[in-house]
């Protein structure tokens, strides 16, 4: 083992929605890599171990050959500035700085652009601009929360530490017993790793969330309901009361949700049922909605589109102003469809997830990927760049699933760009193209006027 050994403290793991950022970590200078990383879950040490530099690994690839990165961002402008339709989809693995050079490009090129939301908490999307948030950190979950509620979903497989360190066994200002001040609720319909954490499981019905927190909020609010609740949700009408009652008597209250209300039959509606009913709870105490967020910066794509756009995702700049519309600009149907006619892709991999019909359409148009690996998206890029990994190699913001900014601390350096830089040179170059369509346009135009 190397003895050039250099300590990082207070890193951020950019791996899940957490972005735990009091990793310290212990970098093998010599080789290029992470060997500990104190406090991290066992998501976030494989994320830093498998995170090593290949240093015969080409920067940029155009048709699967090695060349340049400056001739590699002059054919990724050419194709996206050529394309009548394109698209940019990912952002989720990279830093808030690049994901703002993306919307710029995208806007310039007059594109689709899509983040990883339209594939997961999509549907909670509409529903916080239908419904409305109750919203909070989760510094203030730790500190006060004396009811925590997951609905739809599995963190002690997903979120690891979000248990540990924001919700449940953590001591806080208001909660300094931990675990033993707090009630843990959990609602899916099947047992999970996470079950045994709960103090009460309910195990609704496949597809019978929406029902249940409909049913959830005629209690709260008085209603009084048939005992044949239990036929058509699988949950006994007791239960409902009881969790009814828990949540109007406590304290703080936070409703944590996930992928398993927000992808099944319902979608949109079953979020926005869960935002109502947080909605009512404020009525007689204070209750807070929270989306578990997947991706490291996830939550920051959505940020900085929508502060850029006005909208979360799934944005269309065809008519030079943005426009807003799930199922015809997110980028599995504009895929499916057939409509994109290329695609920048920005550290993700829809090759490898998308359904059959996406796919099949993706790969017969030209592709510029950035990623820090070679994908099954990247084997079929027309334009290919290699990029340092955020967090462990490059500098940025992310932010947290509760929407907290985070600077990151990179580890290493890398012999690779990062996305920002080549995102920054692509958009010079569609500048440049842009300019160039423009002005050839004007005279062209000229000379037909001057022949009439």
């Amino acid at each position: 083992m190397s003895e050039n050994i250099r300590i990082v403290e207070n890193a951020t793991c950019t791996f899940c929605g957490c972005v735990c950022d009091d990793m310290i970590l212990h970098v093998d200078m010599d080789e290029k890599r992470i060997t500990k990383a104190k406090n991290a879950c066992v998501l976030g040490r494989a994320w830093f171990a498998e995170h090593t530099i290949e240093e015969n690994a080409p920067a940029a690839m155009i048709d699967g050959k090695k060349t340049s990165v400056a001739e590699a961002i002059e054919a990724a402008a050419q194709t996206l500035v050529k394309a009548k339709f394109p698209i940019v989809y990912g952002l989720s693995d990279t830093t808030c700085e690049a994901q703002r050079q993306a919307v710029a490009i995208t806007d310039y090129i007059k594109g689709t652009i899509d983040t990883t939301t339209s594939v997961c908490h999509g549907p909670s999307g509409l529903a916080f601009q239908g419904i409305g948030e109750s919203t909070s950190t989760l510094g203030e979950v730790k500190n006060r929360a004396d009811l925590v509620i997951y609905w739809g979903g599995n963190p002690a497989e997903s979120h690891p530490r979000h248990f540990g360190r924001y919700a449940v066994t953590p001591k806080g200002m208001f909660t300094p017993g931990g675990k033993k001040d707090r009630t843990v609720v959990l609602v899916d319909v099947r047992k999970t790793k996470s079950s045994p954490v709960a103090d009460i499981l309910i195990r609704p019905k496949p597809g019978k969330d929406f029902e249940v927190l409909w049913a959830l909020r005629a209690l709260v609010k008085g209603k009084r309901l048939s005992s044949a609740i239990e036929q058509q949700t699988g949950v006994p009408l007791t239960v409902l009361q009881d969790l009814s009652d828990r949540m109007k008597r406590c304290r703080f209250g936070v409703l944590f949700f996930g992928m398993g209300l927000t992808m099944t039959r319902g979608r949109h509606f079953n979020s926005g049922a869960l935002l109502a009913l947080a909605t009512d709870l404020n009525e007689f105490t204070h209750f807070v909605a929270k989306p578990v967020r997947g991706h490291g910066n996830v939550t920051g794509a959505d940020n900085v589109v929508s502060w850029q756009t006005g909208y979360p995702f799934g944005v269309n700049f065809s008519r030079s102003y943005p426009r807003f519309n799930p199922g015809e600009f997110t980028t599995v149907d504009t895929l499916a469809n057939g409509h994109a006619d290329a695609a920048m892709i920005i550290a993700s991999d829809p090759a490898s997830n998308f359904p059959k019909k996406a796919i099949e359409h993706l790969k017969n148009i030209p592709i510029v990927v950035l990623d820090t690996k070679c994908t099954e998206t990247s084997k079929d890029a027309h334009v290919a760049f290699r990029t340092s990994t955020y967090g462990i190699n490059t500098a940025g913001t992310v932010y947290r699933m509760d929407d907290v900014p985070i600077t990151l601390r990179p580890a290493f350096e890398s012999p690779f760009p990062d996305d920002e830089t080549i995102l920054i040179g692509i958009k010079k170059r569609v500048r440049e193209l842009m300019f160039e369509r423009h002005a050839q346009d004007a005279s062209d135009a000229t000379q037909v006027a001057a022949r009439a």
